[in-house]
């Protein structure tokens, strides 16, 4: 009886390191880095790359070689044939566990989008509904894009410019990996009685010449509500006055300065011009174009 040799099934030799772009003195962690790179681009959920998904497995059996060291090891082996016959012979079982004819499980894409809040809510917090666009696979392979409605919560403290994460909330991963995150860029509203800088917040009050040359309290709007400001005697326009932790929430909270902004009366009656008449010689040593006045 002739003894026939077992038919060995052999594989054509693919460079794995080119199909990922790393040398083949790759670390591992920057095998992992280009093979995570590539599983996002060439996708077939979201790729708009041609043979994306013929990609994506050449990719996926790329890594599952080199991220073991042993299947690494026997990759790397120098060849007992000619190059021009060198073929790659994969030890025992080295593809168990993946299944190319399926998705190779990763995580979803990252998600950015933009939401805009007022100045109350960065006092208060707020809860807000968001509606974004999403990829969806469809059965002919396509890729649609479908609303998606999201509850979000903004916690108090926030300013202009700020991210917030939002772990999962991303696109969903195929074949059961973890969904991506999503990133909301919170910006605030511009606010026509209030000007922000850092957690800190401006506003303008305005006062009469008597209120400012006299001294009185007045109320400050904020945000928020309101509070009782006192103007101290001998106030200008132009000075600041700070209410410490009045300003957006934070560890340690900003504070509000209100900014004074001297309002004259309109001398539009006898009564009214007759006043300033009176103040005129009361005052007649005061010149404002004075450099030693100003401010006094």
């Amino acid at each position: 009886m002739a003894l026939h040799r077992p038919v060995i099934e052999r594989m054509p030799l693919k460079d794995y390191y080119a199909l990922l772009g790393v040398e083949r003195s790759a670390s591992h962690a920057d095998i992992k880095r280009a093979y995570r790179k590539l599983a996002r681009k060439y996708h077939p959920d979201v790729s708009r790359e041609p043979d994306a998904e013929s990609k994506f497995k050449d990719v996926a059996e790329a890594y599952a070689t080199l991220k073991d060291e042993q299947k690494r090891a026997a990759y790397d082996a120098p060849p007992m044939e000619p190059a021009s016959e060198r073929e790659f012979r994969p030890p025992p079982g080295w593809d168990s566990g993946f299944d190319f004819a399926d998705h190779w499980p990763s995580q979803g894409r990252d998600q950015h989008a933009r939401i805009q809040i007022d100045l109350r809510d960065c006092y208060r917090g707020a809860r807000r509904k968001l509606t974004l666009s999403i990829p969806v696979l469809a059965a002919n392979g396509s890729v649609t894009w479908q609303p998606r409605e999201l509850e979000v919560n903004i916690p108090k403290g926030m300013r202009d410019g700020q991210h917030l994460r939002l772990a999962g909330q991303g696109s969903a991963a195929a074949g059961g990996g973890r969904a991506g995150d999503l990133y909301l860029e919170v910006t605030v509203a511009p606010q026509p009685r209030f000007r922000i800088d850092g957690l800190d917040v401006y506003t303008d009050l305005p006062v009469t010449p008597w209120e400012a040359a006299l001294g009185t309290r007045v109320a400050v709007p904020m945000p928020d509500g309101s509070v009782q400001l006192t103007v101290p005697p001998g106030s200008s326009s132009g000075r600041r006055l700070r209410l410490r932790g009045q300003g957006i929430p934070g560890h340690p909270a900003g504070d509000l300065f209100a900014v004074l902004g001297i309002v004259v009366p309109p001398a539009d009656s006898e009564p009214v011009q007759a006043a300033y008449r009176a103040l005129a010689e009361a005052c007649r040593n005061f010149n404002p174009r004075d450099t030693g006045t100003v401010g006094s």
